[in-house]
């Protein structure tokens, strides 16, 4: 098998990727390796990509290396550089979601509008609930610990514990004697979090009151799939003073509403 070597030396003085400070110049030069890849040229040798690349030899060998350590590239058995599976199961979840993030933009936008609240779109993953959308409201709580790309607990907040309300196999594999207390309202003695579960299921709703952050509240609902599973939530969060009394009631049935709303668009949605 032929394995190119490592060339001895970088040139000097190549420049970072622009962008500013918060961008990594080195993870986003790794993209743009990436984007060499497709069905009509899905492997690389060394040289090619160096080519097509304009970058430095030594660059491009040391990003593809990093690559192949993190399991996002293969080598061939000629030597050449192939996507790994990772970036094709990534890219099909993304496509997944991308059919409920436009069923459920009307109403995250109607939940904004009409609450002045954050409104909020998770999914479900093996590390925890991801917020793949979100629309701040007019009063909204900037809430610096949820984003887009946000990855959180299943046991805390109302949309990740919605899920897991909702999912046998997220109980399964979630609930263990060892969960973390994010703030001192967090729930994690196991029975007494099976018990809020269950609660939460039969009530349609999961509310959530500085149990993951301190003084910031939440109603969530589930997104179902054809199958009964849980394939979402949506939710509307923001200061814990503006989730009380008839405040709150009009929100848990708006919420509601829109998991039901959503649930039946996409259970009507084509099959991929």
């Amino acid at each position: 098998m032929a394995v190119p070597t490592e060339p001895k030396a970088a040139a000097p003085g190549e420049s970072e990727a622009p962008g500013g400070r918060d961008v990594v110049g080195a993870v986003l030069k790794a993209c743009t390796l990436l984007d060499h890849f497709s069905a009509d040229r899905p492997a690389w040798t060394l040289n090619d990509l160096t080519s097509a690349s304009g970058m430095n030899k030594t660059t491009v060998y040391r990003l593809m290396a990093t690559l192949i350590q993190a399991g996002w590239v293969d080598r061939t058995e000629e030597g050449a550089y192939r996507v790994a599976m990772p970036v094709f199961e990534i890219g099909a979840a993304a496509l997944s979601k991308l059919d409920i993030r436009s069923a459920a933009k009307p109403f995250m936008t109607d939940l904004a509008t009409t609450f002045g609240n954050t409104a909020y779109l998770m999914v479900p993953a093996e590390q925890g609930a991801v917020c793949i959308d979100l629309l701040e409201g007019r009063n909204s709580l900037v809430v610096a610990g949820i984003t887009v790309g946000s990855v959180m607990p299943y046991h805390a907040a109302a949309g990740p514990t919605v899920m897991l309300a909702h999912s046998e196999a997220l109980r399964d594999k979630w609930i263990s004697d060892d969960l973390p207390a994010i703030t001192e309202r967090t729930i994690t003695e196991v029975d007494r979090l099976v018990e809020h579960l269950d609660e939460i299921k039969n009530a349609g709703y999961s509310l959530s009151n500085s149990d993951y952050l301190p003084g910031v509240a939440a109603v969530a609902a589930p997104i179902l799939g054809r199958d009964g599973a849980v394939v979402a939530s949506i939710s509307v969060g923001g200061r814990a003073e503006e989730f009380e009394g008839d405040a709150l009631a009009a929100k848990i049935e708006k919420v509601r509403d829109a998991g039901s709303r959503i649930t039946r668009i996409v259970q009507a949605l084509p099959r991929g």
